[in-house]
This record gives structure tokens, C-alpha cells and sequence, in this order.
């Protein structure tokens, strides 16, 4: 497994300058967004086969371990604040469970039929999508959690920074990130960890434009859950609609945060009716504008 190997670029990098131990590891960082972008076809095809499941009213679940489950683990959580996803279509599995997230959880990640109990637990079926991550693309937990999934007819992602490993070979959708040997051997927190960050990153946010949940470059499905986020709500209906702080506080207080909601209704529409066009769009801010116009330029005809 690359990932393992030491390289021999790096067999004395404890006898380096500082400045030139920086320089290798930023040089790794460049090389990992370098894997992923190599990876853009596997994830766009990804991403429609996840925003798929998703507008049937399907879950989608992260399964990893160690450093990938970690990152797994944020990657999901950050799609409640940043777009609003409901926690209840949003299934987490971490070997070792929230022990494993800010410490080491003794033989979890060789868990096999736990894992797969796991998956089972949270009724992962035909509904849903499922990403594994791991480096290896070997890793019992994740593995198990993949090919459980599978049989119960989740989509399933697999994502590895070792070709020809399980993981890939088994999943609906496979992306291999080619990092290689990292600076320090086998530390895969490094090239390793940033690749699959990155391409966590961009899959999960694509699935989310998809699914509209972003309107004009904007998260439209923020949660105002500080007054930081109170705040940039304000602005993206500033921006959005030209309209003054007042009245776009206004709205935000009628539409109970939502600025969604808000954006229609200092568009003109009424509470109900904005309410019911984003219903039925499911959500999306762009089809439920469009809908009200067409509804308003119907009734005028009339």
C-alpha cells in the first residue's frame, strides 16, 4: 500500500533544515488537491448518484475510522449549519463511536460485526447513500459498513488513497486519491487526510447545490444559530434583494429565520404562498421564485 510505504525522498527529513521540512510537507498539500482534482469525474458521477437518493427522501451516511472518520464524521456535521440538512436524514458512523473522535478506541476499527449491526440499527436501505472513507481502502469497520450497506441496497461511496483495495472495488462508486507515501510513513493524517478533506468537501457541497440549497453563490440554508449567522443573514438579503436592514429584519422575524422564506416575502409574496412554492420546489429558492411568477403573471392574464 503506497499510503505505508516510507519513501526514501524522506529518509532523513529529521535531519532537515526547519524550512526545508515546511516546504516538503506544504509541497504534500499541494499534491493531495492535485489527487482530488484528478478524481473530478468519479465525484461528479458520485455526487448525482447521492443528489438522486437524496430527492427521493433518502438519508445520506458517512462511515470511517481514525483520522477518516474524523473527517467523515465533520464533513456531515457541518451540513446541518451550513445548508440546513435535517439531522434525522443524516446517519454518522464512526468506529469506536464519539470516543473515537477526539481519541484513540482500542480494536474499533477491526469491528466487523459491530459495523455491520451498525448499519442495520440505523436501517441504511435502498434509500439511501452511504460514503466510506479510509486510506487503506482495507479498514474492517469501514469496509463492513460498505458492503452492509450494500446488501440492503444503499448506494455506496468508497473513498481511498490505495488503489485496487477493497473499498473501491466494492462501492457503486469508487474515488481513488492518489497521495502516495507520505512524509512521515504511514501518517495519513497528512497527503492523505487533506485529499479525502477536500474531496468530502466539494462532493457533499455539490450534492447540496444540486439539491438547491445555495442560491447565487449564497448559503440560503444557513442556520442563524449565533449572532454571527444572524448577521450574514441579514447580508445575503441585502444583497440578494437591495432591500434595507430594517425590512430585511422584518422579514427574517415573519419568516422565523428562514431566508428563504424571507427572500420571497420581500419579493412581495405572501407568508402562505411563499411557504407553499418552497414546499414544492422541495426547497429549492430558484424553482419556487419561478413558480410564483408564473402563478402571478397567470392570475394577471386572467
Amino acid at each position: 500500500m503506497k499510503t505505508e510505504h516510507p519513501s526514501p525522498r524522506y529518509s532523513a527529513i529529521d535531519l532537515w533544515d526547519p524550512a526545508e521540512i515546511l516546504d516538503a510537507m506544504i509541497e504534500g498539500q499541494f499534491a493531495a488537491v492535485a489527487a482530488v482534482h484528478a478524481a473530478r469525474v468519479a465525484l461528479e458521477r458520485a455526487a448525482l448518484g447521492i443528489e438522486e437518493r437524496l430527492r427521493r427522501g433518502g438519508r445520506l451516511a458517512y462511515a470511517g475510522a481514525g483520522t477518516s472518520g474524523r473527517l467523515a464524521v465533520q464533513d456531515g456535521a457541518e451540513l446541518m449549519p451550513t445548508f440546513s440538512w435535517p439531522p434525522e436524514r443524516l446517519v454518522l458512523l464512526m468506529a469506536g463511536g464519539r470516543d473515537a473522535l477526539v481519541g484513540a478506541v482500542e480494536g474499533a476499527e477491526d469491528e466487523v460485526a459491530g459495523a455491520a449491526a451498525l448499519v442495520r440499527r440505523h436501517e441504511i436501505d435502498g434509500k439511501d447513500a452511504l460514503i466510506a472513507v479510509a486510506a487503506s481502502g482495507t479498514t474492517a469497520f469501514t469496509l463492513s459498513c460498505l458492503r452492509e450497506a450494500a446488501a440492503r441496497g444503499a448506494l455506496t461511496i468508497g473513498i481511498a488513497n490505495n488503489p485496487k483495495t477493497p473499498i473501491l472495488d466494492e462501492a457503486d462508486h469508487p474515488i481513488w486519491l492518489d497521495t502516495g507515501a507520505e512524509a512521515i510513513a504511514g501518517s495519513t493524517r497528512m497527503k492523505a487526510g487533506t485529499a479525502q478533506r477536500v474531496a468530502l468537501t466539494v462532493l457533499s457541497s455539490l450534492v447540496m447545490i444540486r439539491l438547491g440549497r445555495v442560491y447565487e453563490g449564497l448559503m440560503v440554508d444557513v442556520q442563524a444559530s449565533n449572532a454571527k449567522l444572524v448577521r450574514r443573514s441579514e447580508t445575503i438579503l441585502a444583497q440578494l434583494t437591495g432591500q434595507g436592514r430594517d425590512r430585511v429584519r422584518e422579514a427574517l422575524g415573519r419568516a422565523h429565520g428562514s431566508v428563504k422564506l424571507a427572500f420571497l416575502l420581500l419579493e412581495g409574496s405572501e407568508v402562505d404562498d411563499a411557504r407553499s412554492a418552497l414546499e414544492q420546489s422541495g426547497g429549492d429558492l430558484r424553482a419556487a421564485k419561478t413558480a410564483i411568477t408564473a402563478r402571478s403573471t397567470q392570475k394577471k392574464r386572467a
